[in-house]
């Protein structure tokens, strides 16, 4: 009958230790996995639109807003700023904020909708102006096919990068030659564009909508300067001053008829998305670690009542049960140490395997993205593994207390 009890215990044990090791594998992948999206698709963000967008306050309500010039003073000013200490008007301290870095780069840009015409199909489109500026660095992931456009400083170029979206719903491909129809001055007019690349972010939403072509023509089109954009986009060394920088540029730097938006304002969809997984994250993580718990609290308890006679002994010898407890709670955190062990061996090498063979694969067009990416924080996991093993010690305090209620007096009479 001793050995059968042995032998349940044992099993008990094993079961308590694989929940621990499955609980925090889950927890490991789930935070690489959210982390992973988030990174991914905010770079994809990043790397083509910038983090702060300097434009007329009619750009909210029109794709024609008012020009701005790229003469102004500011504009000089914004290329040069390696950091900042500001103290927002609104906030709680007045001790001034430091950024963590500068502006990294500034490009002016312009757009014009119009709709594309070839002999198969009609498209609407938004014409993304660019200029010398422009750096092509961030287009070059996303560039598939082709070559980025010849601005030359003579005449304006008639070359245009279109999304795959576009490109395959047009049925036209690298050096194709298409009409743009546009409004200019309540009458009809058109040019002849010739592709020159295909680009691809997978944010298909916003992928059909621009296509970029020299801001000559655009301006022209608007009937504006070569001095006279839409706006600027502003990239930053480090995406944590996003709402630092666009504070202290709308209150100190630019005009007051010009606005500063953020990308997480102009694109809020996207943004709200991606908060909605932390959510999903933490409730991932308080289910997992309500299986674990539960699980060693059993276990616990199964010790406890297989060592029955063991606490009896050592109790008539002296033992306390304080410290009859500690042996207890050492026993489990042994447990739990392992269960740690396999848990993140298994999470760890799930990321591994899924970064370098992405094996799980996903619909772009709903997920942004055509594979699962993981990411994992270090500091985040190292966090999680402390933080998990202290919570599964903390609540196993209370159960540990059945130590107290063995009597030696009855357990060494029936032994």
């Amino acid at each position: 009958m001793r050995s059968g009890s042995k032998a349940q215990s044992r099993v008990i044990v094993r079961i308590a230790s694989a929940a621990v090791a499955l609980s925090v594998a889950v927890m490991v992948t789930a935070s690489a996995l959210v982390s992973g999206f988030k990174t991914e698709i905010s770079r994809k963000i990043f790397e083509f639109w910038g983090h702060l967008h300097l434009t007329d306050r009619s750009y909210l309500l029109t794709y024609e807003p008012h020009p701005v010039r790229r003469d102004l003073p500011f504009y000089a000013l914004l290329d040069t700023l390696s950091g900042i200490a500001y103290a927002p008007a609104d906030a709680v301290s007045s001790a001034p904020v430091r950024s963590r870095g500068g502006i990294r780069h500034v490009q002016v840009f312009a757009l014009k909708p119009g709709i594309i015409r070839t002999d198969n199909a009609l498209e609407g489109i938004l014409l993304k102006g660019i200029g010398p500026d422009f750096d092509w660095a961030n287009l070059w992931p996303y560039l598939q096919e082709g070559h980025p456009i010849a601005l030359n400083d003579s005449t304006p170029s008639r070359e245009i990068i279109l999304s795959r979206q576009t490109a395959d719903r047009l049925e036209v491909g690298v050096g194709d030659k298409f009409v743009v129809h546009f409004v200019k001055n309540n009458a009809q007019t058109r040019r002849l564009f010739q592709v020159c690349g295909i680009y691809k972010t997978g944010l298909e939403e916003y992928d059909r909508k621009f296509a970029l072509c020299d801001i000559r023509v655009v301006q022209e089109l608007l009937g504006w300067s070569e001095d006279e954009v839409a706006g600027f986009e502003v990239w930053l060394d480090d995406v944590r001053d996003m709402n630092l920088y666009a504070e202290y540029l709308y209150d100190e730097v630019v005009p007051s008829e010009m606005l500063v938006l953020t990308v997480r304002e102009k694109f809020p969809a996207i943004f709200e998305w991606l908060q909605l997984q932390d959510y999903n994250e933490v409730v991932i993580f308080l289910l997992m670690l309500a299986v674990a718990i539960v699980n060693m609290v059993t276990a616990l308890l199964v010790l406890v009542l297989e060592r029955a006679n063991m606490i009896g002994i050592l109790k008539a010898l002296g033992a306390t049960s304080g410290r009859i407890r500690q042996i207890f709670l050492y026993q489990a955190a042994f447990i739990t140490a392992n269960g740690l062990f396999w848990g993140n061996l298994i999470g760890l090498g799930f990321c591994y395997l899924q970064n370098r063979y992405r094996f799980i694969t996903l619909n772009e067009a709903d997920y942004y993205l055509s594979y699962a990416p993981v990411h994992v924080q270090w500091p985040v996991w190292a966090a999680l593994n402390v933080g998990f093993l202290l919570l599964v010690l903390v609540f196993l305090v209370l159960p540990s207390y059945a130590v107290g209620r063995v009597s030696p007096i009855r357990v060494i009479h029936f032994r």
